[in-house]
């Protein structure tokens, strides 16, 4: 392994309905990458006609998710009222903050004639003065975040900074989040211009300052360091990190905070189902119950 790698964290697979998702953040290597508690990779699946994604209704607080396509459709809707469809190339920001309640499904007319979904979610954590911050939803269209070209790799800042572009999505803490795009021969420098720097590659090849990177793994980066990374074939990839966040954060279910007692007291509140409803819907995930 590359002197620039501090660990390499391979992903738990599990079967979320009609799709497969790699888990690959927490780990026990990294729990975190700047702000980044969660990381999925969902498909690629291929959805028969008729068949769809359908994520019940179902609670969060005191972190954001981030929801990045590279094909397919979802339709999101929220207990705040958003509805959006989000398709390749968009963002989907949630802030879920002291609490909101949401539904991830198919929109009909995808579900009628079937697709192949493939992107990734996250949960960003949220700093300790914004966890109980009032619940917001933003969609921003892929024409409006920023595009950098570096020697054949095409880089797009779905969050935060990178490369001297903003993205338009408001975070609340320093926050890399980048999709990179790789022809066939191309290689960029990553300068450490963020405290914390992971590298995750969906597909094709990668090579992290000479060492290879397995597809569906992601590389945690040395500090201070600027690093090569080059694909022969070409490449789908990751970046993401930010600055690191201020202290533990405790993780059950779909609930992150700062104490344990933050976290019963959602629990409490979605058995009693006081955290809102998604207009429309009439079906919710009840709390799992501890083995």
């Amino acid at each position: 392994m590359s002197s620039s790698i501090k660990a390499v964290l391979k992903p738990h697979l599990r079967d979320v309905g009609s799709l497969t998702v790699r888990r690959v953040l927490p780990a026990m290597a990294a729990r975190l990458i700047g702000p980044f508690i969660f990381f999925d990779h969902m498909g690629p699946a291929t959805l028969e006609p008729g068949v769809g994604l359908d994520v019940r209704p179902h609670p969060h607080i005191g972190l954001a998710t981030v929801t990045f396509l590279f094909e397919g459709a979802i339709m999101h809707r929220d207990s705040l009222g958003s509805e959006q469809r989000i398709v390749p190339g968009d963002v989907n920001w949630m802030t879920a903050g002291r609490g909101i309640v949401h539904s991830e499904r198919t929109p009909a007319e995808d579900r009628a004639k079937g697709q192949t979904v493939h992107g990734i979610q996250t949960w960003v954590a949220l700093p300790l003065e914004d966890e109980d911050v009032e619940p917001s939803f933003a969609h921003h269209a892929a024409h409006t975040l920023p595009v950098v070209e570096r020697n054949g790799v095409t880089l797009r800042v779905i969050a935060g900074t990178a490369f001297g572009e903003s993205s338009p999505v408001r975070t609340f803490s320093g926050t890399l989040y980048v999709a990179g795009e790789f022809a066939p021969g191309s290689a960029f420098a990553l300068e450490p211009e963020h405290e914390e720097r992971g590298v995750y590659l969906v597909e094709g090849d990668l090579e992290i300052d000479g060492a290879p990177l397995e597809v569906g793994q992601m590389a945690v980066l040395a500090l201070d360091e600027t690093v090569t990374l080059a694909s022969t074939h070409g490449a789908r990839v990751m970046v993401l990190g930010g600055e690191k966040l201020d202290g533990e954060r405790f993780i059950e279910w779909n609930f992150v905070a700062s104490s344990r007692e933050k976290i019963e007291a959602a629990k409490l509140a979605w058995t009693n189902q006081e955290m809102g409803k998604v207009p429309g819907e009439t079906e919710w995930i009840p709390l799992p119950q501890k083995k």
